[in-house]
């Protein structure tokens, strides 16, 4: 919940008039958490509570993986004024490299996976090496990789087809779940493990936004007024509560989902509590002041880049393991789904704006529409139109709230 416009703490005003002034004053942080939440309920009612059972929500959170990691990647790409369209087919690629180097080359999973990451990073570098040191726009320097990457996978693929991956440890990861804590009879049939880190998480979370407040009354920065920030604690750990309770009633924590809260809270802090994310804001915000400031905006373009090739090698991995198998088709349509998310997420497309917990809602919201539709027995045309529209939309509102803060 962004502070920078809150209403200063001292001033008195009643609960609901701090309650109105907050949401207006950051609806463009909070509009897509309205939207999730609608689109949960409608759906929810439409399916007479199917979608909101705890089998759907685990197989909602876990078709969200791949997605949601590069959904964080590309955040980072957007608000330095780039795109990356290369990202989908590099992921399709390096999942079938995973899948050569462990059925072919008989490869262990534990070679295999930073070996796939680390060439994700070199294919990011690459990417990056036109866009920041030739001043080639990113639109063209990526669409080069997304063609050239869609047929290295054809390559890789067209002698065999599709690779069905017999590793056990590899394909855990896309379909597992995390151990649980043996024995406590009395709770029998719900996670242990799951709601202990449910609970922890909680806890850590009230912690940090009370240490947090604190430090900004200490230098007289604004804050939320308190009973408004009572509420933010109440309303997100009752959030927490109930997601952590139907997954702990089903099977608990998926692996998916423990590399994906992973690779949230790592980007999370880098961008909020580094000044390498204040360097990358502050090139998205404009690049030719952060350079006469001292930043390097070519070093951020490929560290930048750099990490969307990182997290596409991941969403490659995650998605393979999952169908326990790489196809001549993975990655299609992965690079505009990670763009979706990222603008539905609250990302600008003026650069400067956005945060990787925002793309992660992003991509709630992108599969939930998709889910819910299935369940529905929508057809994939009209599911087609419906997701262009939110996407549409999210861009509007993008552009409406820029102008009426301006």
């Amino acid at each position: 919940m962004s502070t920078q416009n809150a209403q200063n703490v001292l001033q008195p005003a009643s609960f609901m008039q701090n309650l109105q002034r907050v949401l207006r004053q950051n609806i463009r942080e909070y509009g897509m958490f309205i939207a999730l939440f609608a689109i949960m309920v409608f759906f929810a009612s439409t399916t007479n509570g199917v979608f909101v059972s705890a089998r759907n929500i685990s197989n909602l959170i876990n078709q969200t993986g791949y997605i949601a990691v590069l959904a964080i990647g590309m955040t980072l790409v957007i608000v330095i004024r780039h795109v990356d369209l290369s990202v989908g087919f590099l992921a399709g690629f390096l999942g079938a490299i995973a899948a050569i180097a462990l059925v072919q080359w008989g490869l262990p999973t534990i070679v295999v996976i930073p070996l796939v990451l680390a060439l994700g990073v070199v294919a990011g570098l690459i990417t990056a090496f036109p866009v920041a040191k030739l001043g080639i726009p990113s639109f063209v320097a990526s669409l080069a990789g997304w063609l050239i990457y869609r047929g290295a996978l054809q390559l890789v693929t067209e002698s065999t087809g599709t690779i069905i991956i017999p590793d056990a440890a590899f394909n855990a990861i896309g379909n597992d779940f995390i151990p649980d804590i043996p024995g406590l009879g009395a709770w029998e049939g719900i996670h242990k493990l799951t709601l202990v880190l449910g609970i922890v998480a909680i806890v850590l979370f009230i912690r940090s936004e009370i240490s947090n407040r604190r430090k900004k009354m200490a230098y007289n920065f604004d804050v939320l007024p308190f009973d408004i920030f009572v509420l933010k604690l109440v309303f997100i750990s009752v959030i927490v509560a109930a997601i952590t309770w139907v997954l702990a009633s089903y099977q608990g924590l998926s692996w998916t989902m423990a590399i994906m809260l992973l690779v949230t809270g790592i980007y999370h802090f880098i961008t909020t509590q580094t000044v390498l994310g204040r360097h990358i804001y502050a090139v998205g915000g404009n690049p030719e002041a952060a350079e006469l400031s001292g930043i390097s905006v070519q070093r951020i373009t490929y560290l930048v880049f750099g990490s969307m090739g990182l997290l596409s090698a991941l969403s490659g991995i995650l998605f393979a393991s999952r169908l326990k198998s790489a196809t001549t088709t993975a990655g299609t349509l992965f690079e505009l789904d990670a763009i979706a998310a990222a603008y539905v997420g609250g990302v600008s497309a003026a650069g400067g704006v956005g945060k990787v917990t925002g793309s992660i809602i992003g991509a709630l919201v992108m599969t939930s529409l998709t889910s819910g539709m299935n369940l529905m027995g929508v057809g994939i045309a009209y599911q087609y139109i419906v997701r262009g529209a939110v996407l549409a939309a999210a861009v509007i509102f993008d552009v409406y709230t820029r102008r009426a803060r301006s």
